[in-house]
């Protein structure tokens, strides 16, 4: 009884309390009440009992199970809700609308003057009657092993594609045919959750509306097989030049197997991947029962036609084309049957004008260039690493390899600045002399001039001026000839060009890299030692306008930038009247730049550039059986022979002229010396005069080896890649043969 008062008391305290402060205008809890086992429970506030009181101050913000089991219930009923809508909203389309591939066209970097489009698509139906059973087998076993019992979607495919999606891996979707089928419809947008969601409710509606039989013609006539094939008429038709009535087994399981990467999927582009997928379906059927073990052994890999280029590809500008598929493609963010579907709009880097002026510039050629002369042309932003003109080749139709992109050759000379910028990071003086006696003998090694000739003890800015190759020798020698190598793949070139080493005459060029790879290292140099990465492609956007992807424009420094300044005095002095790219120099701006002219010469470069701009320009010859051929002399050189300072510098200034005319003229940062100011060596007796007939070598005197040079025309893989080329014999130096030098058979530029 005493507890029992005590209690009683304490509760009439408590309700005095309350009351006390009600009328002081407080509105507290309701008052506690007391359980029949004496237990004391806190009162509730009428309506919102949130946060909760007379609980902790951790467990009063936990809400309660109703809430819990309230709001779960609501959320189940707001998604039937919005499924049951959706459904009545959504119409199944004919299945002609299926087959609508939008185009995706591609814009010069004004973002509105069209370059050109993928629409290479065509489409013929045919009946599900009409087609050997092999045809329907061959799809479902890879594609679709439940299709006759799901209805429409796959549970299990759509809780993997979700686990992954939401793990950070590549986007998935539902595996049914049904779904590939209304992917085609929507076209690749229903890789968010609200397209999935839609997509999932059509092929639900599909299956209930149509027959299986239904929905497996309508799918076959549309799918997309690579080649520009939706469908499988015309997939067999590219594929195999025959009718799809006529697909065996073989072919079958060879188209089947495509579908899911029709890019890496056809046998032109990727022959392993494509006979590995073939298996595979093969191994498919038997285990479904749709062929016997005997059939599945007996099958030979099929053969098929030539792939065939679509006209949208005609003319140089094909070459813009195809780098920027390879670009997207290589990015990762789209596949090559996204690109030709999607109805993207694609921004390029490409400057009309500038684009146009390097066609004309090639074009300016003499016309009796021999046919199997090439001609390669890249000019970049080196403040962002935009490509502002290409020019890959004359018609991609013709020849399916990129000479920027694609395509190496030796670089000769345009590797000595390499050595350079070796000596200037030891802190070497440009002031450091050599003697430049030719022929010399170096570690064994006999060097000699291109023109033979001696100037005396020079410093490294009058070698350079004149690509004295004594003189590089025996810098490369005292830098360290793994040093070059090191700053050459510092600046860009990558460490797998073919003949890149660490011989001591690495520095007169005998590694082949593509001018793509040149103008990187060199637009490098331009920016003052930031380096960018060469790009075609600026944004791309989707349908509606929104920017999808965009180019990663970000720069690294590699190289101080007093040092990069001190290199780019000692090369614009190459560009000097009497120098070996005097050509350039009558730009009448500050041009800095490098002539190049490899062994044979097999091979004539120059990489000139202005603060704003590097252009790269590179000249080669293909004998009939692939390899690298000696350039035949043509035009004003058909008797002194073709070198950097020549055509190349030739090309270099008719494009710049044009591509320039609206910059505005800037110089290069002043260097910081710490010695004296560096100057030209004036003219010593031994001083040598241009000679009519040049040597043949630049080098030693020994004839070079014979080296494998790009192939006019590739054999497994037509369509390109920014990644792929020949691969020509390294022409790693030997004692008898250094593989490069410089070699400009006209050191000051002119006829």
């Amino acid at each position: 009884m005493a507890r029992s008062k005590s209690t009683s008391a304490k509760n009439t305290a408590t309700s005095s309390r309350s009351a006390t402060k009600a009328k002081k205008g407080k509105v507290q809890a309701a008052p506690s009440r007391v359980t029949r086992r004496g237990k004391v429970k806190p009162g509730r506030k009428r309506g919102w009992n949130y946060p909760r009181q007379g609980y902790g101050p951790i467990h009063r913000w936990l809400p309660s199970w109703r809430f819990v089991l309230g709001s779960f219930l609501g959320f189940i009923a707001l998604l039937v809700g919005t499924f049951v809508a959706l459904y009545i909203a959504i119409d199944v389309p004919e299945p002609d609308d299926f087959a609508l591939a939008e185009t995706t066209k591609v814009y010069y970097t004004d973002g509105s003057t069209e370059m050109g489009s993928f629409a290479d698509y065509d489409r013929e139906s045919v009946p599900l009657s009409d087609l050997p059973d092999v045809v329907p087998h061959a799809v479902i076993a890879s594609e679709d092993r439940s299709f006759y019992s799901n209805n429409g979607i796959d549970i299990k495919g759509i809780v993997r594609a979700l686990v992954n999606n939401v793990s950070g891996g590549a986007q998935q979707g539902g595996s049914t045919l049904t779904q590939q089928y209304v992917e085609r419809y929507y076209l690749g947008t229903t890789t968010g959750y609200t397209g999935k969601i839609k997509e999932a409710i059509l092929a639900l509606k599909i299956d209930r509306e149509q027959s299986k039989e239904e929905i497996l013609e309508n799918y076959l006539n549309t799918i997309y097989f690579g080649r520009g094939a939706y469908g499988i008429e015309v997939a067999a038709q590219k594929y195999f030049g025959i009718h799809a009535s006529e697909l065996n087994l073989s072919q079958a399981a060879l188209l089947a197997g495509i579908i899911p990467a029709p890019s890496s999927g056809d046998p032109a582009v990727n022959p392993e991947y494509a006979q590995r997928r073939w298996e595979r379906v093969l191994n498919l059927m038997v285990q479904d029962g749709y062929c016997t073990q005997e059939e599945a052994d007996a099958a030979e890999f099929p053969e098929t036609i030539e792939k065939v280029a679509s006209n949208d590809y005609a003319g140089p500008n094909g070459y813009l084309l195809s780098t920027v598929t390879s670009e997207l493609v290589a990015s990762g963010e789209f596949t090559e049957d996204e690109l030709s579907t999607m109805g993207l709009q694609i921004v390029t880097t490409i400057n009309q004008e500038k684009q146009e002026a390097a066609v004309a510039a090639v074009d300016n050629l003499p016309e009796d260039r021999p046919e199997n002369n090439y001609v390669g042309l890249v000019s970049v932003d080196p403040r962002n690493g935009e490509i502002y003109a290409m020019y890959g080749g004359a018609d991609y139709l013709v020849r399916q390899r990129n000479a920027v992109t694609q395509d190496v050759a030796q670089g000769g000379s345009t590797f000595k600045p390499f050595a350079l910028l070796a000596a200037l990071d030891q802190d070497m003086s440009v002031n450091t002399r050599y003697d430049s006696s030719s022929p010399k003998v170096i570690d064994g090694l006999e060097i000699e001039n291109f023109d033979s000739s001696s100037r005396g003890n020079i410093n490294l800015v009058t070698a350079t001026m004149y690509s004295v190759n004594t003189v590089y020798v025996q810098l490369n020698k005292d830098v360290g000839p793994e040093n070059t190598r090191a700053v050459a793949v510092q600046a860009g070139i990558p460490e797998d060009t073919a003949g890149l080493d660490d011989t001591l005459t690495n520095v007169l060029g005998s590694a082949s890299p593509r001018p793509i790879d040149t103008a990187k290292a060199y637009a490098t140099f331009a920016a003052g030692g930031v380096q960018h990465d060469p790009h075609i492609v600026r944004e791309v956007r989707d349908r509606d306008g929104n920017v999808i992807y965009s180019a990663d424009t970000e720069g690294t420094r590699v190289f101080e930038e007093n040092t990069i300044a001190q290199l780019n005095y000692v090369l614009q002095q190459v560009t000097a009247p009497g120098a070996t790219g005097a050509t350039a120099g009558q730009l009448g701006r500050p041009v800095a730049g490098k002539t190049g002219t490899s062994t044979g010469p097999v091979s004539a470069w120059f990489c000139g550039y202005i603060p704003q701009m590097v252009t790269v320009v590179n000249m080669y010859q293909i004998g009939e059986d692939g390899s690298e051929e000696v350039l035949t002399g043509f035009g004003a050189y058909t008797n002194i022979g073709i070198g950097g300072g020549s055509f190349p510098a030739q090309i270099w200034l008719d494009y710049m002229e044009v591509a320039t005319a609206d910059m505005e003229v800037e110089d290069f940062p002043d260097p910081v010396w710490t010695g004296s100011v560096p100057a030209v060596d004036s003219p010593t007796t031994s001083a040598p005069t241009v000679t009519e007939e040049p040597t043949e070598t630049e080098g030693p005197t020994q004839e070079p080896t014979e080296t494998e040079g790009p192939t006019e025309e590739p054999t497994e893989e037509p369509q390109p890649t920014e990644t792929e080329g020949p691969t020509p014999n390294p022409n790693e130096p030997t004692e008898g043969d250094p593989g490069g030098g410089e070699g400009d058979p006209n050191p000051g530029g002119s006829p």
